[in-house]
């Protein structure tokens, strides 16, 4: 059984990177002009395909329309394809269209299927799965009690719908535990607010992207303005796009600009030659400079890892976490009707080194997997500050006691997200050096001579 296979659809959030409809038009276009270079088509096959048309029409136990075999016959071809060719009938086409505004309804999860069962690739922030727990790698073998061995996706995906407020049952199958274990969620309205923001601590900001939409890009340059406007000035940056499992090409390439003066952000390639695109930084403002912590990991997917590749391959940020996913195709939409589309992989996308990221996903500079971190309680740490009538600090200061609030909320953190506590940590250590070999050429100077 092809693994991975995945389906846009209410639950999902597409990891698709849509290329432009009239790129793809125009390479057809180009394809039918040419038609001794395609090949005819293979007549025995067709008449092949005619005879079990037939063969259905007649004999099958239950009579089926023609409308339904032509349609399952074109499901077949793309399916048989690669896990994200797809046939897109009216609801998942409607579907994919609002994933890209940032509003629909269902669970708030991107899955595919792995070996007969639902896999989740990543959980969207501020959803009914996100808020239950699920992990990217769970894998969905029972909705409602029923089992779903057997059952393609866009059935499973049917099966895991229903009306706002309504409730559902998911048994999961988690690595690292023995037995299955039941899960119930509240389908709800997505409405997911892409970017968001927020100062870890003063002087080090944070920037979450949760997929990539419309207005990515514009709220992330925003998001990125009220960081800088903090009285602290800026000395270090974390860009979250952890079970970040993709969306559109184009706002992931202005979320780079933002931080690239000049240089190739990413590139395609396919068969046709208009599948050929080279995605460059714009050079309208100067890019934001902020020393850079980028935090990957298995749910990062598609848009995500066209961002992390291109800071890499350009030296422009540290990237930390754990490998990504390694989605690195790019899909096209091409409407049949105004009800009904296809959805093809029409090219690969490369880093500015020439990476293919497909199947092979974003290797971290620094790999800091997920994990539980419990700090050592101990009774409270008396220190000279502590006992009556201690001399003051020089100059007659006296401790604000500001180091051991920081050193309390660092320390929730690390048991929060230790992956966050190691990045925010990183970048105060570079700022730390910045600082260092900036004053060693005096630092030691004798002031007597």
């Amino acid at each position: 059984m092809r693994e991975s296979r995945r389906f846009s659809a209410i639950t999902l959030l597409t990891l698709s990177l849509l290329a432009p409809l009239a790129t793809w038009a125009q390479d057809q276009s180009s394809a039918q002009q040419n038609p001794e270079e395609q090949g005819q088509l293979p007549l025995q096959s067709l008449r092949n395909f005619a005879d079990v048309f037939n063969q259905i029409r007649q004999s099958y136990v239950e009579e089926v329309d023609d409308e339904t075999l032509l349609e399952n016959a074109i499901r077949g071809m793309l399916s048989g394809l690669d896990p994200h060719s797809d046939y897109l009938d009216e609801e998942s086409f409607e579907d994919l269209q609002s994933h890209t505004t940032g509003e629909f309804g269902g669970l708030g999860i991107e899955v595919g299927m792995e070996n007969g069962f639902v896999k989740v690739i990543a959980p969207i922030d501020d959803t009914p799965a996100e808020k239950a727990g699920i992990q990217p790698g769970d894998l969905i073998i029972q909705i409602d009690n029923k089992p779903i061995k057997g059952l393609n996706l866009q059935e499973a995906v049917t099966m895991m719908r229903g009306p706002k407020g309504s409730k559902i049952i998911l048994t999961i199958l988690r690595n690292g535990k023995n037995t299955p274990f039941d899960v119930e969620l509240k389908r709800d309205i997505i409405t997911v607010a892409s970017v968001r923001s927020e100062m870890l601590e003063p002087g080090y900001g944070y920037i979450r992207i949760s997929q990539f939409q419309n207005r990515t890009g514009a709220d992330a340059r925003k998001e990125l303005a009220k960081l800088h406007a903090h009285k602290e000035e800026l000395q270090g940056l974390v860009l979250d796009l952890r079970n970040n499992p993709g969306g559109l090409l184009q706002a992931s390439v202005q979320l780079v600009d933002l931080f690239l003066n000049e240089g190739l952000i990413v590139y395609t390639e396919g068969r046709l030659p208009n599948a050929y695109s080279r995605f460059m930084a714009g050079k309208r403002q100067p890019a934001d400079e902020t020393p850079m912590v980028v935090l990957i990991n298995g749910g990062s997917a598609s848009a995500s890892e066209i961002v992390a590749g291109a800071l890499q391959d350009h030296r422009r940020a540290v990237i930390m976490g754990t490998q990504s996913f390694g989605k690195g195709s790019v899909q096209t939409v091409l409407p049949l009707s105004e009800k009904s589309a296809i959805k093809l992989t029409t090219a690969r996308y490369y880093t500015p080194g020439g990476r293919s990221i497909q199947a092979q996903g974003i290797i971290p500079d620094i790999f800091v997997e997920r994990a539980k971190v419990e700090t050592l309680r101990a009774n409270k740490q008396v220190t000279e500050a502590d006992l009556a009538g201690h001399l003051g600090a020089d100059k007659g200061e006296e401790s604000t006691g500001a180091s051991r609030v920081n050193g309390e909320r660092n320390n929730k953190l690390a048991e929060d997200d230790n992956q966050l506590y190691e990045a925010l940590n990183l970048l105060k250590g570079l700022h730390f050096m910045s600082k260092a070999k900036k004053a060693v050429p005096n630092m030691f100077t004798d002031k007597e001579g």
